[in-house]
């Protein structure tokens, strides 16, 4: 039976040693279908966790920043992991499944959650964490187009809140999808077991034909992710940085009890001041990152990530000091005489 990677291969994709596609025709378009259609990725590399038992949405609640207990089936929401100064270890989406919960995570760090929700089960605790990333297939479908591409899939789709999700049958392939936080026109995750993986995505791929649906790669992926200014793992998501740094308030819960870390997430809300806040950046030329970014040559901030468009347009994303991120301010990278402006 041909696996996904073979698939992928036969299409012509370029495919890294982990099965996953770099670019599958031309970066440039693949990039022209997202902007005016959509863009199928292949996302399996993503990390997937499984937790089964009574407990395990109490488990979430105390060590990580979102409010997770008001979840019910088929809703979901993303949530922080933190470390006792408050600092970031993993960033996950959480589905409420209709009897698990499955966590997804930034790709290759499915083991890393698992085993910090082990090592955070108390006695009497009903959870069993399973790594499901293996036995599973994700892709990430993006674009204009992407609404009325996953009505097709499953009717009602186009409706969901961001997390929310909702299962279907495809081609049939039994499915989930959700909505996720947007990079470009809409996004939605799309979940199955990795035995129907190549069918679902042939599948995928020929309901949105009418719609002008493309298979792209991760390249495309991370030009997305720098351009619409989402942190990213080991960039914008590590423990350098506290969630209000990098701009995810939506993913804290200030009403909610006592979890890792609260206490300094607390007092930095409440006193109105971060050493540091994450901004967008158009570049006046290409640039490596991480490197600093300066004001008449003292460091004011870093660049964290750079990419190059396809257009010769150049983007970043980078922190600085609060009073210094405001829409125009315009800075130095390190000691060249590449500029970097912060983006609304």
């Amino acid at each position: 039976m041909m696996t996904l990677a073979d698939r992928h291969r036969a299409a012509g994709a370029t495919v890294a040693p982990d099965g996953i596609p770099q670019t599958y025709t031309t970066l440039a378009a693949e990039y022209q279908a997202a902007q005016t259609a959509a863009v199928l990725l292949d996302r399996s590399h993503d990390g997937r966790v499984r937790l089964n038992g009574a407990d395990s949405l109490a488990l979430i609640q105390r060590t990580s920043t979102n409010d997770v207990l008001k979840l019910t089936p088929g809703q979901g929401c993303a949530t922080v992991f933190i470390s006792p100064v408050a600092r970031i270890l993993d960033r996950v989406e959480v589905w409420h499944e209709a009897d698990s919960i499955l966590l997804i995570a930034a790709p290759g760090r499915s083991e890393a959650v698992r085993a910090y929700i082990q090592q955070n089960i108390f006695f009497r605790d009903k959870v069993i964490p399973a790594d499901v990333t293996a036995e599973t297939a994700q892709f990430a479908l993006h674009g204009a187009q992407a609404d009325s591409i996953a009505e097709a899939l499953i009717p009602g789709a186009a409706g969901l809140p961001v997390f929310h999700t909702l299962n279907g049958i495809l081609g049939g392939v039994t499915f989930s999808i959700g909505r996720a936080k947007p990079l470009i026109g809409a996004h939605f995750r799309l979940i199955c077991p990795q035995s129907d993986a190549a069918a679902l995505w042939t599948a995928i791929l020929d309901a949105g034909q009418p719609h002008g649906l493309q298979a792209g790669g991760s390249l495309l992926y991370n030009l997305l992710r720098i351009e619409s200014g989402t942190p990213g793992l080991g960039r914008e998501l590590s423990a350098d940085y506290i969630p209000l740094e990098v701009g995810l308030w939506d993913e804290v819960s200030f009403a909610k009890g006592c979890y890792t870390g609260q206490e300094i997430i607390a007092r930095m809300e409440s006193r109105g001041k971060l050493a540091k806040t994450l901004v967008k950046l158009r570049l006046s030329a290409a640039a490596e990152s991480p490197t600093d970014l300066t004001t008449n040559g003292k460091r004011v901030g870093t660049l964290t990530s750079s990419v190059t468009t396809p257009d010769g347009a150049h983007y970043g994303i980078g922190f600085v000091k609060p009073d210094s991120a405001e829409s125009g301010a315009t800075f130095h990278i390190s000691d060249s005489a590449v500029t970097a402006q912060v983006r609304a």
